[in-house]
């Protein structure tokens, strides 16, 4: 199973992401990314982490998959909080990788990310 928290649900990824998920971790389910208040402290992110984490710990109860990852791309302390309680629990967490191709036109720059792969996080 890959549990996908990002701001991109798995039904707009390109074929070769869906494809390339499928095949290396089989069911693809969605958890939307929450919205990280910039007011919001340290305490707050740790907060909202640990929710997170019984959400992603509810999923995996309910599957029998044998490959489990957590696809997780967003605010990036609230990524770094929660991928460490990830780690903590032996749950790989995993980010997608893209070429950016940068088109200049008459409006100005137009960028097209193009997925690459999985990159697991260290």
């Amino acid at each position: 199973m890959l549990i996908n928290l990002s701001n991109h649900p798995s039904n707009t990824w390109q074929e070769n992401q869906i494809s390339t998920a499928r095949t290396q971790y089989g069911e693809i389910v969605d958890i939307a990314f929450p919205l990280i208040p910039p007011e919001e402290g340290l305490g707050y992110i740790h907060n909202i982490a640990n929710e997170y984490l019984e959400k992603i710990e509810e999923k995996i109860k309910k599957t029998s998959d044998y490959e489990i990852a957590v696809h997780i791309m967003g605010e990036l302390t609230f990524t770094y909080v929660l991928v460490n309680k990830l780690r903590e629990k032996g749950i790989k967490a995993i980010a997608s990788t893209t070429r950016r191709d940068v088109v200049e036109t008459a409006e100005g720059k137009l960028s097209r990310f193009s997925f690459v792969r999985f990159r697991e996080y260290f």
